[in-house]
């Protein structure tokens, strides 16, 4: 809010801001313990470092992580490099920026357009909502965006994804529920091309990872698409939802598996205190992270930063 000489006015929160409020639970659930932990406390002995891993399995950091984390200090004190319990808050946040920034990269890019991009994932995790967002998003940068109602079996998310066509301007590719998805995906694909949009994003039917049927469905739609545009899809995005904490690391693991997924967008990461979950998936599976959600708003899906995001974990 900032005064005007009309009265007061509402100010949209910078990114910082919005991040430090998205991650306000991880934050608690993470950094203020280990905080609590070495507060007050000089020597780095077992006793710390028990607690030290405590605190970072329970943030959903992952067992593979803290092993490397815990490593790294035992490493360090070994070596006589740190000897202070209040150094290991600088220390963590080292190695946990570490793990984000070394599987960061940019969306793919391509030369001719469409960059077609299928978002794949579980039902109620976030899946169509954060493909309005992604439209949404892109759009404000200047691209033009298209969008395909692949999901098929639900009459529900072609309707859900026509309200998001609606209400960002953005044109939905459908056909009748029960439609095969593949010749959804082929009329966008074709539809796109004549009109040389920029992005087409792709619906796909939520799926539990263990349905064999429905993962070779999915299959078939990556051949449609690699035969109407060469190299298709260019990006797999598997939306998660932060709350399922290390059960989402399992759900990437097997979609990486079977649908070729190369990136990763978590939502619903204000209502949680397991956002430790991003660098256990970036750490375990080198996929990257793209996008988070944040709030319930079109513009509080987030391109990913991994040093935004740690800075709003450690801010003081």
């Amino acid at each position: 809010m900032i005064q005007t000489l009309f009265g007061s006015v509402e100010q949209e929160p910078t990114l910082l801001e919005k991040l430090k409020s998205g991650v306000q639970k991880t934050r608690d659930g993470l950094v203020s313990r280990i905080e609590d932990v070495i507060s007050g406390r000089k020597q780095i002995d077992a006793d710390l470092l028990d607690e030290l891993e405590y605190t970072l399995i329970s943030a959903d950091i992952g067992v593979s992580t803290t092993n490397e984390i815990l490593e790294r200090i035992r490493e360090r004190v070994d070596r006589k490099l740190v000897g202070d319990a209040g150094e290991l808050r600088g220390l963590i946040r080292e190695y946990l920026l570490e793990v984000l920034q070394s599987n960061e990269r940019p969306l793919a890019y391509v030369d001719e357009p469409p960059a077609v991009i299928m978002v794949v994932g579980v039902n109620g995790a976030g899946k169509t909502t954060t493909i309005g967002k992604l439209a949404s998003h892109f759009k404000a940068e200047g691209h033009t965006v298209l969008l395909c109602a692949a999901d098929t079996f639900r009459a529900a998310a072609i309707e859900q994804l026509e309200v998001w066509g609606e209400r960002t301007a953005t044109r939905v590719i459908r056909q009748q529920t029960g439609a095969d998805p593949s010749a959804v995906v082929f009329d966008a694909l074709q539809a796109a091309k004549s009109a040389q949009t920029d992005y087409v994003i792709v619906d796909t039917a939520g799926r539990l990872q263990t349905k064999t049927n429905l993962m070779a469905e999915l299959e078939k739609m990556r051949r449609t698409a690699a035969r109407v545009i060469p190299d298709a899809p260019h990006e797999v995005l598997l939306v998660l939802d932060a709350t399922t904490g290390q059960n989402g690391l399992e759900q990437a693991r097997k979609f990486t598996e079977t649908s070729g997924v190369t990136g990763i967008v978590l939502t619903k990461l204000d209502g949680t205190a397991k956002g430790g979950v991003i660098v256990a998936i970036a750490r375990e599976l080198m996929l990257p992270i793209r996008f988070i959600g944040v709030g319930e708003k079109v513009e509080d899906l987030l391109p990913f930063d991994p040093e935004a995001f740690i800075d709003s974990l450690f801010a003081l």
